[in-house]
């Protein structure tokens, strides 16, 4: 494959502008602030600068002034950036809060089929019981295998992995190898049995990020690697011209949706020059869609599990939304560390 053509202080220039977006809307203490954050944590490593962890330390620590509060499933995703914080600046309270959340996870959050979390969010009227939602490989798979990579606790990754294992169990479909939006453990159904961006998004980067935390002889490496390999191979097929995916993968009437290309096409630089065709052709169609003032458009509201492909198809993508902000700036930065690794 040939080298990805880019500019580099363009890629660098994106980055800043989504960076200082970011941090000029106003999140709750949840998953929306957990994903941007975790984008302007990634941006960070990618860059070191250091305007960025002070951001973050200061939306932190202002937050932290009111208390922890209750958690949830998917509200775990802030520790993502509990993490970094911790890794950046070696303050203890950081990371004594990140094990607080893997805590819950590991006591206190509701499970089911030997051990699923059940996807739970933090307003009490969201209730969806023994369902698996794939968002929860981001938002609390991922940050288990990362923690008990950083603290040497075997418990912490392994129940990690068992969420990757288990979503792949009940939302990887066998005939297409695209995931799933949900699982309804009750009904025993994918329910609408759609196949949607950003929740592929959300598996393929997840995994993708795995390895660093995995070694190879685990015997869920080569288990997390097949997933992925068969994943990324279907959704290079459904991309478009402009490289973007559809918000309803398999459905080309669906509107082109930014927050789940760009996850799939992090995703793809992960695999080294295999995919760089169509990273190639995503680089472009994702920078065109991020405006001077660092605002990623085209990027769906928070979505359920919605009743039929209508209900998809219907999501707005007018706003600008903290997922889209943070998924952006993981392809951002995998692009500058792509070139670091042809020259390292």
């Amino acid at each position: 494959m040939p080298p990805l053509i880019f500019d580099e202080s363009e890629i660098l220039s994106a980055i800043d502008r989504v960076v200082h977006r970011t941090f000029r809307m106003d999140f709750n203490w949840d998953w929306p602030a957990g994903v941007a954050l975790y984008g302007v944590a990634e941006a960070y490593e990618a860059t070191g600068k250091k305007e960025y962890i002070e951001l973050l330390q200061a939306w932190i620590d202002e937050k932290l002034e009111d208390g922890l509060p209750k958690l949830s499933v998917n509200g775990v995703s802030i520790g993502h950036s509990l993490i970094s914080l911790y890794k950046a600046t070696g303050e203890e309270k950081y990371l004594a809060i990140a094990e607080q959340m893997a805590e819950y996870l590991r006591n206190d959050a509701e499970r089911f089929a030997d051990g699923i979390f059940q996807h739970t969010v933090n307003s009490v009227k969201d209730v969806f019981p023994e369902q698996a939602w794939v968002d929860t490989m981001m938002m609390a798979g991922y940050f288990l295998i990362r923690m008990g990579d950083l603290l040497g606790r075997k418990d912490y990754l392994e129940d990690g992995l068992l969420q990757y294992h288990g979503h792949e169990h009940f939302l990887q479909d066998p005939v297409t190898n695209l995931y799933y939006h949900g699982w309804d453990n009750i009904s025993q159904s994918h329910m609408s049995g759609i196949f949607w961006a950003r929740g592929n998004a959300w598996a393929a980067l997840t995994m993708s990020k795995a390895f660093e935390h995995v070694e190879v002889q685990h015997p869920s490496y080569m288990i997390i690697e097949g997933s992925l390999r068969d994943q990324l191979s279907a959704l290079v097929r459904l991309q478009s011209d402009e490289g973007m995916w559809h918000t309803v993968l398999t459905d080309s009437s669906s509107y082109l949706e930014t927050s789940g290309s760009a996850g799939i096409a992090a995703a793809l630089v992960s695999r080294g020059t295999l995919y760089n065709k169509y990273v190639q052709k995503s680089i472009r169609g994702i920078l065109d869609r991020i405006t001077e003032d660092g605002t990623v458009t085209q990027v769906s509201a928070g979505t359920a599990v919605m009743n039929d492909a209508d209900g998809y198809r219907g999501v707005s993508h007018k706003r600008i939304q903290g997922w889209g902000q943070g998924l952006v700036l993981p392809f951002l930065a995998a692009l500058l560390k792509s070139r670091e690794n042809i020259y390292s």
